[in-house]
């Protein structure tokens, strides 16, 4: 038996690296799982490999999302789990960055978040209860010149709380998760000599595998977790202990 059987889990930005890895972990832990993502043909393919559904989803569109959602509902009767996974990172500074590319980031990285949170809790609410999970950042905790990408994972972390309290009571747990460095294409986009200046600050000498993060997800969305909500967890590798 997984700890997920029988759920229903729907997984934004699922098509590559860490939303790919989450799938395939809800989908071993005996979940239904729901591939979310803008980057069709892969995402396809993920959803076929963990036996899911795939749904184009453009997680700054409050229109995409409730379309998504009606769907995940029509197709599966009720959405137990929500992974918000979807983001982006554009590395400008706020002296030389432009206001397009700050609004992008937040659009899709902060109100993405709240988009699916506002519209998945009313079905899990009518189910009963259920699990979100937010992924932030490391960079939800300190600051960075990246302004944008910064402010966008310290709202995730806000917003998660805020989330908590006010679905506590309708037995909706919502938890945020910090990742550090992480392997995956929007680490090794940042270049070899800054990845290896990063990894030189790690405690634990190493970037996480995805998986490594997906654990923590699983986690989240299990019962092993049913008293936990507004937490924020680390997986940093003690990067910023």
């Amino acid at each position: 038996m997984g700890r997920l059987d029988d759920r229903v889990i729907l997984i934004t930005g699922g098509s590559k690296g860490q939303g790919a890895a989450e799938a395939r972990l809800a989908r071993d832990e005996g979940a239904t799982v729901i591939v979310a993502d803008v980057d069709d043909e892969p995402g396809e393919q993920v959803a076929a490999e963990v036996g899911g559904t795939y749904l184009h989803l453009d997680v700054s569109s409050a229109a995409s999302w409730r379309d998504a959602v009606a769907a995940a509902v029509e197709g599966h009767g009720r959405i137990d789990g929500l992974v918000n996974n979807a983001g982006i990172f554009i590395g400008e500074r706020m002296l030389d960055g432009s206001e397009e590319n700050f609004r992008r980031v937040i659009d899709v990285n902060q109100v993405g978040v709240y988009l699916g949170m506002r519209e998945v809790a009313p079905v899990m609410i009518d189910n009963g209860g259920g699990s979100i999970v937010n992924i932030s950042s490391i960079s939800g905790m300190r600051g960075h010149p990246s302004i944008a990408y910064v402010g966008s994972k310290w709202a995730v972390r806000g917003m998660s709380k805020s989330a908590a309290r006010e679905l506590a009571p309708h037995g909706v747990r919502v938890n945020s998760v910090h990742p550090g460095a992480i392997e995956t294409d929007m680490l090794l986009e940042l270049g070899t000599s800054a990845v290896d200046r990063l990894v030189n600050q790690i405690p634990l000498r190493r970037p996480a595998q995805p998986e490594e993060v997906g654990a923590t997800v699983m986690f989240l969305l299990s019962d092993d977790a049913s008293y936990v909500t507004g937490a924020e967890l680390l997986v940093d590798g003690g990067l910023i202990v």
